[in-house]
């Protein structure tokens, strides 16, 4: 019979190697290990007062630019707007739509990464210095299929980037049954969220996630407003411009969308 080691015989039981509440343990520091110690995601309910988020809402689901999806693959049936920027384009964004000023400022960059850091790991090292915002509508019957974003991959030329945050918020969600968002962390489903106008989703980057269709009245629309959050290298973010905006609208809808901009202050020399 092998000798027992004495130092192990006095270990509490969920220190024993072989227990089981020491495996889930090492399990769990393996998975945070893995994911750079951030959580899936996080839902946010009542995410802008009402006022901020009707006067979002209202101005960007009424605006000239939506058209066709400006993306490819799993958003071809959407319709919708984007725009890349970068820090300094953030100003010309605001300037285009001042209600996003009271989103922004909850979730652009260091919030809303450190609201999925536990309190442990204070230090942040990757802020997010480049964004994808997506205005995306889809209709009755419609769906996302399951997908991974990347849309500033390709004009980064970084052929592995990914967002390190993704963040949605509901803009108008009909009564009907269906349309949640579902998530995937490689083959392991994290679940279904159900959407709500005002509610906000923020999570990882690097998950697989598909919107399902929803069954409602002709005509119903689901709206949502996402924003990829990305952090590059500075040869890599050298290469996003400052400010892009994308839509299928029209020429006459960006004519129509400027001439709807507040006027620029300006000096006159004496």
């Amino acid at each position: 019979m092998p000798e027992t080691n004495p130092r192990r015989a006095f270990l509490p039981f969920d220190q024993h190697p072989g227990s089981l509440r020491y495996r889930k343990t090492q399990a769990s520091f393996l998975r945070v290990r893995q994911h750079d110690a951030v959580r899936e995601f996080r839902i946010q309910r009542g995410a802008l007062p009402t006022p901020q988020f009707e006067a979002l809402r209202d101005a960007l689901l009424g605006s000239p630019l939506v058209g066709g999806s400006t993306l490819a693959g799993p958003f071809e049936a959407s319709r919708g707007f984007g725009v890349t920027f970068r820090a300094a384009g953030r100003d010309e964004v605001l300037e285009r739509f001042p209600s996003l000023a009271p989103w922004f400022d909850l979730t652009l960059g260091a919030p809303t990464v450190r609201a999925l850091t536990p309190w442990w790991r204070r230090r942040l090292e990757r802020i997010p210095n480049a964004w994808y915002l997506n205005v995306l509508l889809v209709s009755e019957g419609g769906t996302v299929a399951r997908h991974v974003d990347a849309t500033l991959r390709k004009p980064a030329s970084a052929d592995e980037a990914l967002p390190e945050m993704v963040s949605v918020l509901y803009l108008a969600v009909p009564q009907a049954r269906g349309g949640e968002l579902q998530l995937w962390d490689g083959p392991n489903d994290l679940g279904r969220i159900s959407p709500r106008a005002n509610h906000a989703v923020h999570f990882r980057g690097d998950l697989a996630h598909e919107v399902r269709a929803f069954e409602a009245g002709s005509g119903t629309l689901r709206a949502s407003l996402v924003i990829e959050q990305y952090h590059f290298d500075p040869e890599a973010l050298e290469r996003l411009p400052d400010f892009q905006l994308e839509s299928r609208a029209g020429f006459g809808a960006f004519l129509q969308h400027h001439a709807a901009r507040p006027p620029s202050s300006f000096e006159v020399d004496r």
